[in-house]
């Protein structure tokens, strides 16, 4: 396996002092080398991804659980595929067939979780903070896979980690995100992330879909998508989680595409080499045309999706180490 280059490990401490944290359940609050140390890692996992052999078993004999209270595709299946490429025994957990829907509490399920002796719990859950609750109670590491309106910590990484192959250095980097800020945890992530390693990040949005005190996140907030894409080196488009909306919060799709979409011509406000993101589903003809998600060399939608398994696959690894006793980590 590739290990980082020399210059990439002078920018963190040695050992465990890198990352030396038991779980992720945010970006929030990390330092930038703990940031960059895990998407140094993940580097080695892109190259292995890319080859004809896929498996490193060094989790072998290790057992994940992926306990996802809510519908996930693209997360659930990322992670799976992260665990059995390191040789991890992995049991998914999903939300339809658990006790839950029976009435028992998170408390209680994590309780359970904990009492089969899993090494990692991967944790997707619909209420803000319910993924550090359950790592509070559990002896195990545990990953945020997703947790209400807080943070998605993974699909903040796998976005740097792709912004990084395609731009380099994030220092004065114009990182522009659209959409529905308000709900969107894969938004707070980023803008966490993407702050702490040096790029200059907007968020735009409708005025009902715009946080309150987002400028104390050190972003720059926009109402108007025409100025926020002025000279933007990144356009991140979010959809509408209309499962998290209880209101009128746009007046139709329709108006929304027209004020807030991210069309062939509106894209070329933004630099010329700007790169398209999306962390999907996308709501194609809403807000991005397909045209411009499809658009070859500027759309780095499908490499989001590479890089998601490349990141998933260091995050275990490096969770776990301790457990393994592997030197410097134990």
């Amino acid at each position: 396996m590739t290990a980082p280059n020399s210059e990439a490990a002078s920018r963190y401490p040695a050992g465990s002092a890198a990352f030396p944290h038991r779980d992720l359940t945010g970006l929030a609050g990390l330092a930038p080398w703990e940031l960059l140390y895990l998407l140094d890692e993940a580097e080695q996992w892109v190259e292995m991804n890319r080859g004809a052999n896929k498996r490193d078993n060094r989790l072998a004999g290790l057992t994940i659980i992926n306990a996802f209270f809510e519908n996930s595709t693209r997360t659930l299946l990322s992670f799976e595929i992260a665990g059995k490429r390191l040789g991890a025994d992995v049991v998914n957990m999903h939300a339809a067939q658990s006790s839950v829907k029976k009435g028992e509490t998170l408390i209680d399920t994590a309780m359970t979780l904990n009492a089969m002796h899993a090494d990692a719990i991967v944790i997707r859950h619909q209420s803000s903070g319910a993924v550090q609750l359950i790592a509070d109670k559990v002896d195990c590491p545990v990953l945020n896979a997703g947790d209400g309106q807080h943070e998605h910590p993974t699909q903040g990484l796998l976005d740097a980690l792709t912004i990084r192959h395609a731009k380099g250095d994030f220092s004065g980097l114009k990182v522009t995100i659209c959409g529905d800020i308000l709900h969107s945890r894969v938004a707070r992530s980023n803008m966490h992330c993407l702050v702490t390693l040096g790029a200059e990040v907007r968020v735009c949005a409708p005025p009902a879909l715009m946080p309150s005190g987002i400028e104390e996140l050190k972003v720059q907030p926009f109402h108007d998508f025409d100025a926020a894409l002025q000279g933007a080196d990144v356009v991140m488009m979010l959809r509408l989680q209309q499962e998290r909306m209880s209101g009128q919060f746009i007046p139709s799709p329709r108006e929304y595409r027209h004020l807030y979409g991210l069309t062939i011509d509106r894209l070329a406000k933004a630099a010329p080499d700007a790169l398209v993101m999306h962390p999907g589903p996308m709501n194609r003809g809403v807000e991005i045309d397909s045209n411009v998600a499809d658009l070859p060399g500027r759309s780095a939608i499908t490499t989001q999706v590479e890089m998601g398994v490349a990141i998933r696959m260091a995050c275990l690894d490096v969770l776990t180490r301790r457990a393994r006793k592997v030197e410097g980590w134990s």
